[in-house]
């Protein structure tokens, strides 16, 4: 019996990371389950049993990259002993370790979102991330006048500054910009400077 539970996971988990590289590369409305199928190296009716569709399959991934990129962030922005600093600089280093461990997150959802799907907004409209503690505290800060600027523009600086080098990186490489290593070098770096720029924002 433990062997059979074994297998089955063994199966689900080369299905998804399957079907993590294939939604990457093509998208949810040009990827038939046949191409899981192959990436995975596995029976089509392999791919069938365990997840029904390909829309079963697209849920779970989307599920996995939403709690990463989304459900996660929610414990520091609601941590009432970190100062908006803190809560920054803890999103900034959290984004830049995943991004860095998986560089392909950010491809996956420009994908979906250019082609229309609405799903990764629906599952993070499941959170409350934009009504956690964080953006309750930019908010009395606007109100007050200690913050000048809107403050989702500060939400957006630190996914635009996380999030877009890794967009980039194909172009940078290419053009020899930055070299073997140099990337995550450059993405280290971040860590500090981008909480500095947006320290500025802050007032």
């Amino acid at each position: 019996m433990a062997g059979k539970k074994e297998q089955d996971a063994s199966t689900e988990e080369r299905i998804l990371a399957a079907a993590r590289v294939v939604f990457t590369r093509k998208g949810f409305a040009a990827t038939k389950v046949r191409d899981i199928a192959a990436e995975a190296d596995i029976n089509l009716s392999l791919v069938n049993y365990y997840f029904r569709s390909k829309e079963k399959l697209f849920e779970v991934v989307m599920a996995e990259a939403v709690q990463k990129l989304v459900f996660e962030i929610s414990t520091f922005f609601n941590d009432k002993q970190l100062s908006i600093p803190e809560k920054i600089t803890k999103a900034v280093n959290y984004y830049i370790d995943l991004l860095l461990e998986n560089p392909d997150f950010p491809l996956f959802l420009v994908n979906e979102v250019i082609t229309g799907d609405d799903m990764f907004t629906r599952y993070a409209q499941q959170n409350t991330l934009f009504q956690s503690d964080l953006f309750r505290q930019l908010f009395a800060m606007k109100e007050e006048g200690k913050l000048s600027v809107h403050p989702v523009h500060i939400m957006m600086n630190v996914i635009g500054l996380v999030v877009m080098p890794f967009l980039a990186r194909p172009l940078l490489e290419r053009n020899e910009l930055v070299k073997d290593g140099e990337f995550v070098t450059l993405m280290n770096e971040r860590r500090k400077l981008i909480p500095l720029w947006l320290k500025g924002m802050l007032g």
